[in-house]
């Protein structure tokens, strides 16, 4: 990680040069380091109070002992701007995703499976070894299952135990066939 500062006696047209041409190499070396990660959108935002100072500067009137710099194309004008444009924009939508999983905005990413419930019902679409339980309505024709509490000796002949990653409590369910 580097920090730069052009200091001097500037022009309107020669600081905004500068101001661009340094912004647009911040934009593609600024983030190749663990705090510039942090730090280069901080220092971008930063650079945008030296563009309000530049804008601020007369133009030149009078050609000096040299002529002015051309300014060049805006800074999202040049290949180093649009090229920064695809993994922000990529980032931006990782972490759209991301919230909106953790929100629970799209329930089959973040759903952890069922929540079985004593008295609820449920369906097994998989099999046993490998189960892919749902609840469903009790009076719905897809009811396989009656999920009961294990008793003190467990659950009786005939039911199912159901895997405590499948109930919110962590305490496996019996669940006994409605057929």
């Amino acid at each position: 990680m580097r920090s730069l500062k052009r200091q001097g006696v500037f022009c309107r047209n020669c600081a905004l040069s500068v101001f661009r041409e340094m912004q647009a190499e911040t934009l593609i070396t600024g983030w190749w380091g663990l705090l510039s990660v942090v730090i280069t959108p901080i220092v971008l935002l930063t650079n945008l109070g030296a563009l309000s100072g530049i804008k601020r500067i007369p133009a030149p009137v009078a050609p000096g002992w040299r002529p002015p710099l051309d300014p060049g194309k805006p800074v999202f004008q040049r290949p180093e701007g649009v090229a920064v444009l695809i993994p922000l924009g990529l980032l931006g939508m990782v972490v759209t995703l991301v919230t909106a999983v953790l929100l629970g905005l799209f329930p089959g990413l973040s759903d952890t499976g069922p929540d079985l419930t004593t008295g609820s019902c449920a369906r097994n679409d998989g099999s046993w070894t490998e189960p892919d339980l749902k609840t469903v309505p009790c009076d719905s024709g897809e009811a396989q299952y009656r999920v009961m509490f294990p008793g003190d000796h467990g659950c009786e002949d005939g039911d199912y135990l159901a895997s405590p990653d499948d109930s919110a409590d962590g305490i496996g369910r019996c669940l006994r066939p409605l057929r």
